[in-house]
């Protein structure tokens, strides 16, 4: 699976919303976001257009590993990829 190469961070915020995410606080150009179910989890998202390739792949493995999702599942639900 080859991640996006031109997606944006509010692309991937809008994706994670999807997902139960929901933004609680920005400070400077980052973004953290908050899923409130249980257990709770958090995440900071650099608000970059596009975001480098190393960073997509260090977040969305954060999340799928959180998730207990492969990455390609993950991209799925969020709607970043068909």
């Amino acid at each position: 699976m080859k991640l996006p190469r031109d997606l944006s961070a509010d692309e991937l915020i809008k994706g994670l919303r999807r997902i139960g995410y929901e933004v609680t606080r920005q400070t400077g150009s980052h973004v953290r976001l908050t899923r409130a179910t249980s257990p709770q989890h958090h995440i900071t998202i650099p608000q970059h257009s596009p975001l480098k390739i190393g960073t997509l792949n260090s977040i969305v493995a954060e999340l799928s590993d959180f998730l207990k999702l492969s990455k390609e599942e993950l991209l799925k639900k969020t709607g970043i990829i068909s």
